[in-house]
């Protein structure tokens, strides 16, 4: 009975709080910027970076959500900042890879990658690079290079990595929307098909 009880390890492992800590999200579209209004009453400071920002095409008010505020060509500027980089942009001949050895390298030692958008958008080689050498501190994943991801991948092996098979948005809100309008017979106009 090796339970934590008897080991007297109660509380470990130690999380890390994200009070305090600066969120750069890659894709500050519907998804990024919903992300930013969940993660803005956890007291952090929010970047952001959108191929557009005119009043046209950002759908709420950025006062307050916001911190800073960029378009591609600053990712490098603003991932300098980041303790946690989550990538939800969209995947197209420009992005496939975006996150490679040049935008992690510029990353804080210890940082984070969340990616919950397309498995291609990283490059596979300098995300296992870079955890491996320990400067980049874990990995979250959604999405894998290749769907279904294969279960022996060596990327896999790293203790600071957590994968979900591209489960992350499904939740009894969504499944119970969808099927409502199924069964009304109403058209899906808020999900994406892909594969």
């Amino acid at each position: 009975m090796d339970t934590a009880v008897i080991q007297k390890d109660l509380g470990l492992p130690v999380g890390e709080a994200i009070f305090g800590k600066t969120i750069l999200i890659l894709g500050f579209g519907a998804i990024g910027m919903e992300i930013a209004k969940r993660l803005r009453p956890f007291g952090v400071k929010i970047l952001a970076t959108k191929r557009n920002w005119s009043s046209n095409t950002v759908s709420c008010d950025l006062d307050g959500l916001v911190d800073k505020k960029g378009g591609p060509e600053d990712m490098y500027e603003l991932v300098r900042e980041a303790d946690i980089v989550i990538t939800c942009m969209t995947l197209n001949n420009e992005s496939v890879g975006i996150v490679d050895h040049k935008f992690l390298s510029a990353l804080k030692k210890g940082s984070y990658l969340i990616n919950i958008a397309r498995g291609r958008l990283l490059d596979y080689t300098a995300v296992f690079n870079h955890l491996e050498s320990g400067h980049l501190g874990g990995l979250g994943i959604d999405v894998a290079w290749t769907e279904p991801f294969d279960p022996e991948d060596p990327i896999l092996k790293f203790p600071n990595v957590i994968i979900t098979p591209h489960v992350a948005g499904i939740t009894e809100l969504v499944v119970g929307d969808v099927a409502l309008k199924l069964h009304a017979g109403e058209p899906f106009t808020e999900i994406e098909f892909v594969n």
